[in-house]
């Protein structure tokens, strides 16, 4: 097996890269350009995995795929996020860093809604050879329930802790975590967590994975599990995510330290 040391994950929020508000999917097309370009100037190994947004949640809550199984749901639902990532991986392309979009249906079974095994090796070789995988939120084959959805904050701290990541970084539409005053936390961790989850907030749109409350519970039990610090940051705000690559400690700091 290849190396995987000194390896970035960058998550970028179906929120940042798409109108979440919109019933079909709308691309923040200006957005996206905005962050290639900061991505461009970064020569480490690097992973990025996406949100659906308005590309996955409306169809997989109209065919109600958190309730039961659907196929003609599940392929709806997949076919969406997938042009998503094309659109994404299109655009980074165009502005120099080489990305190839890898759909976690064709690589990873979940059983009960969780991730059960994922086929890496094609992503540690991309890594080796200078090539960024681009991963997201989809409909993946489920061992129990037929298929299921899997967010992009489920296949973060999954691959994060397989492979052995230095550095992880979930760019939401929020300057980080906000406490009730709308100011940013600067440090969750499982002393304060329970102080403080009380004000962390789901989706205010249609989103079936959980929104900001279950981005911190899988960063947390990450963190808990291997020493990994996430942080969750605004990807929205121009230059955010260049500073994040570079190694500043922006928004707020997931960890396990007591």
């Amino acid at each position: 097996m290849v190396s995987s040391e000194n390896l970035t994950i960058l998550k970028l929020g179906g929120s940042v890269i798409t109108d979440k508000r919109a019933e079909d999917g709308v691309v923040k097309v200006n957005e996206i350009q905005r962050i290639a370009k900061e991505i461009s100037g970064f020569k480490g190994k690097l992973i990025i995995v996406h949100g659906a947004g308005s590309f996955g949640h409306p169809q997989a809550k109209k065919y109600a795929l958190n309730e039961g199984f659907n196929v003609s749901g599940s392929i709806v639902t997949h076919l969406s996020v997938k042009e998503l990532c094309r659109k994404v991986v299109d655009v980074l392309n165009e502005n120099g860093t080489c990305a190839v979009g890898v759909h976690p249906m064709c690589c990873m079974l979940a059983d009960n809604g969780r991730i059960k095994t994922m086929f890496l090796d094609h992503i540690y070789c991309m890594l080796e050879r200078g090539i960024v995988p681009v991963l997201h939120g989809d409909v993946v084959m489920d061992s129990s329930l037929g298929t299921s959805v899997i967010s992009g904050d489920q296949i973060v701290p999954y691959i994060a802790k397989q492979m052995k990541a230095t550095l992880l970084g979930i760019g939401s539409a929020t300057e980080g975590v906000l406490d009730d005053k709308s100011m940013t936390i600067p440090i969750i961790s499982s002393k304060n967590f329970e102080n403080v989850k009380m004000h962390i907030k789901g989706s205010e749109n249609i989103d079936v994975t959980g929104g900001m409350l279950g981005k911190v519970k899988e960063m947390l039990d990450l963190s808990n599990s291997t020493n990994i610090t996430s942080h969750i940051f605004d990807a929205g705000k121009p230059g955010n995510v260049e500073r994040f690559l570079k190694g500043e400690k922006i928004g707020t700091a997931i960890t396990n330290e007591h």
